[in-house]
């Protein structure tokens, strides 16, 4: 079966808004930069983060060992979509509805929260559970939750993880085995994560400034994105993916940007679509040295100094392992009811690298002047793990 597939409904919550009017504004730069100090477990030392802030999920929903706060992110993010969820049970079978997500810190939080507890006064938490640290634990929360039996699984592959679970979820629907997926990502702040970072020397003190002279890392993120996938025409089109991996090395990209390369003509040649009918990239653009080198390389071998690009992650800090779930969530947004073609700019200081490939990154008030019709989003992971969507108006 080839049949097109369709991104139908979007849930989102992330620190540059909660739901699809938030993310919107603050995307087109409507409103301001979102983010605060946060020390996050590491006293003394002071981060901006993008910290989500939702109302309680009702985590009495999910049994005892799925209540963790990256449950409750994804949760809020279904509630945004729910209805349409509904709808979709009504007329499949649950067998013939699947869960594929994204997700690199599940539980860890909470792991954390037991391990403190256990080191005060030598016993685990009465409420905690290992398993809450499972990463399958948000694809078969949600799976439970609302009664499904087809396929539930979690992709794990770093930053690219949320782009990938969305290409597996497309595959499902390709091969005939799901008639509807629930897919996207979820990754919440923890402080295993940004003790991780920092000992890589890849933490910024302040928001990220990719593409400068002057970046010097990345500022971490939470958050989550839920589409409701489907054959059925409507929303937005998955007109393509591509995947690679640069077998290079563990946490730095492939300076000759061969995968990213690879990753990026898949999609294109997947959609049957140019590289000049591309309207605008969403770079992956974490503002580390190497991984904003490569990039740069990518975009502009393939595509030159023309096509608009920015990086939305000075808005929502790196979600990791939602963080191509919730850039597919931009791009999905850009494809809607825009007639302008308003376009998301770059957050930076304006201080361009000589040293980088020239890129048309998108000035303040940067508009097409018409309806986007294609839309490349950019995923590139420790590991060398590379996964580029593109989107297209249905």
């Amino acid at each position: 079966m080839s049949a097109a597939v369709y991104l139908n409904e979007l849930g989102v919550v992330c620190a540059a808004g909660n739901g699809k009017a938030a993310l919107c504004d603050a995307m087109l730069g409507r409103t301001p930069l979102p983010g605060s100090l946060d020390e996050c477990d590491s006293p003394g030392q002071p981060r901006l983060l993008g910290r989500v802030t939702v109302a309680d999920a009702d985590l009495s929903l999910l049994p005892p060992a799925r209540r963790s706060r990256n449950n409750a992110l994804m949760l809020a993010a279904l509630a945004q979509i729910r209805p349409a969820v509904d709808a979709a049970l009504a007329r499949h079978a649950p067998e013939r509805i699947g869960v594929v997500l994204g997700s690199s810190t599940s539980g860890i939080a909470e792991s954390e929260r037991a391990a403190r507890a256990f080191h005060a006064g030598g016993a685990l938490p009465a409420d905690y559970d290992f398993a809450m640290q499972e990463l399958g634990s948000p694809a078969l929360a949600l799976s439970g939750l609302l009664g499904l039996a087809g396929p539930a699984l979690v992709v794990s592959t770093a930053c690219s993880s949320g782009a990938k679970a969305i290409a597996s979820a497309a595959r499902l629907l390709r091969a005939g085995l799901c008639d509807v997926v629930i897919t996207g990502g979820v990754d919440t702040l923890c402080g295993f994560t940004l003790a991780g970072f920092t000992a890589l020397e890849s933490v910024s003190p302040g928001r990220c400034n990719p593409m400068s002279a002057n970046r010097c890392g990345i500022h971490l993120g939470e958050g989550a994105a839920l589409f409701l996938m489907s054959r059925e025409p409507g929303g937005v089109r998955l007109a393509g993916w591509g995947e690679s991996s640069d077998a290079h090395h563990i946490s730095a990209p492939d300076p000759s940007a061969a995968g990213a390369l690879a990753a990026m003509r898949e999609a294109l040649a997947r959609a049957g679509i140019e590289p000049g009918q591309v309207d605008y990239i969403n770079l992956h653009g974490t503002a580390t040295v190497q991984n904003d080198a490569m990039e740069s390389l990518a975009v502009h071998t393939l595509f030159g100094a023309g096509t608009p690009a920015s990086s939305t992650k000075p808005l929502t800090g790196h979600t990791l392992g939602a963080a191509g779930a919730i850039e597919a969530a931009i791009g999905w947004l850009l494809l809607h009811d825009n007639p302008q073609g308003e376009l998301p700019p770059q957050c930076w200081d304006g201080v361009a690298d000589p040293a980088l490939p020239v890129l048309n990154l998108v000035p303040a008030g940067g508009r097409l002047g018409r309806q986007p019709e294609w839309i490349l989003s950019n995923s590139f992971a420790f590991g060398g793990s590379n996964a580029v969507l593109l989107l297209g108006r249905a």
